[in-house]
């Protein structure tokens, strides 16, 4: 027994001792230029999958390895972040990458925790509607001892969710009462702007150009309104303030409304099932007290509606409908478009996103000799 045990322990030095050699040599070869470093050429992400709390990306990093085939690169480590407005939306990190010649995509699958869509959305609305979203990737060889900096890919995506609103399109407002003749009011102009946006509720600032065809004064006692985005209700609520307009004048109402931001999870799921797409729908009502009578009116005419798009990783072209089977691809620019109808103010609106990415040819798949991976998903 005793003999085994010397013979395995000699062999174990020798092979310690040869692996120490390896690394000195390959890491001298390094030093005197011999081999290459390698490189991050591209990453690609794209929506794999979503229910009720979680997000899965999908990340291909195409490595990139400039040494003859003989010099093939084992144990690397590939890290990865995602930031949207500075905020790190996921992280993924593979270990015991093996890469060969030529470029190597590596896959990683990590996930996005739901409930921080949130954080993300005041940011994109503090921002005037604008998020910046990099993606930044390293590649460790304790090899080579040397850890390698891949080029920041960035992208820009931009909605314009409230400008349909802003209109000086003339409205009327019908009672439909048998006390009071139609049209009861006049709506000239209306004007929207996004308000104070904090952690919890994002405020949308809401203008009425109003006037009063009657003979008597017509009093807007309250102001209500439904917001929804994919038939998910993300507001609710009334205004305080009670406006007067008199005789024949014209008069002008503000109100404030506000998106919950801890339903935006759940109106999240819904953008991505649809292929990025939401519906906003802003239905109002009022209280009118006209000569003596108080009515509900709902304030039909005023009902905005607003269709708007995302392409968040710049491979939505490719997509067949579903965001679990995208397939990456080149990208570069998606123009905006809207449309506009006179009677609900609807308009579609496409995100205008421009890539930076460097493009890569040959790929193989990676090879991971048996090792574990860990994927992370945080915000």
């Amino acid at each position: 027994m005793g003999l085994t045990s010397a013979l395995f322990g000699g062999k174990l030095r020798i092979a310690l001792v040869a692996l120490v050699l390896v690394a000195a040599v390959v890491g001298a070869a390094f030093a005197a230029g011999i081999i290459g470093a390698p490189s991050v050429d591209r990453v690609d992400n794209r929506f794999g999958g979503v229910n009720e709390t979680a997000t899965v990306i999908e990340t291909d990093l195409y490595v990139s390895n400039p040494n003859p085939l003989s010099a093939n690169l084992s144990g690397l480590a590939v890290d990865y972040g995602v930031e949207m407005n500075g905020i790190r939306m996921a992280t993924g990190e593979k270990e015991g990458v093996s890469v060969g010649q030529g470029t190597t995509a590596v896959p990683l699958r990590t996930t996005l925790e739901n409930e921080c869509i949130p954080e993300w959305w005041v940011s994109h609305v503090q921002n005037g509607e604008h998020t910046d979203l990099a993606v930044n990737a390293t590649i460790s060889s304790e090899m080579l001892g040397r850890t390698f900096e891949a080029p920041e890919i960035t992208r820009s995506i931009d909605t314009d969710l409230l400008s349909a609103f802003n209109s000086t399109e003339t409205s009327e407002i019908n009672a439909e009462s048998p006390v009071v003749s139609d049209p009861v009011l006049y709506v000239n102009e209306t004007r929207a702007e996004w308000g104070e946006s904090t952690d919890e509720r994002t405020a949308l600032e809401l203008t009425f150009v109003v006037h009063n065809p009657k003979p008597y004064p017509i009093a807007v006692s309250e102001l209500g309104y439904d917001i929804s985005m994919n038939d998910v209700a993300v507001g609710e609520g009334t205004t305080n303030s009670e406006y007067v307009i008199p005789p024949r004048s014209t008069e002008t109402i503000e109100a404030t409304t506000h998106i919950q931001n801890d339903r935006l999870d759940e109106w999240w799921v819904t953008h991505l099932e649809r292929d990025q797409t939401t519906d906003l729908h802003i239905d109002f009502y009022a209280n009118l007290d006209a000569g003596g009578t108080t009515l509900r009116v709902p304030l039909d005419p005023l009902t905005y509606e607003k269709t708007f798009e995302t392409d968040i990783f710049g491979n939505k072209a490719a997509s067949d409908g579903s965001e679990t089977t995208d397939e990456p691809t080149a990208t570069e620019t998606t123009e905006a478009t809207e449309t506009a109808e006179s009677e609900t103010a609807t308009s579609t609106a496409t995100t205008t996103s421009t890539a930076t990415t460097t493009a890569t040819t040959a790929t193989t798949p990676s090879s991971d000799d048996g090792t574990t991976t860990t994927d992370d998903g945080l915000l």
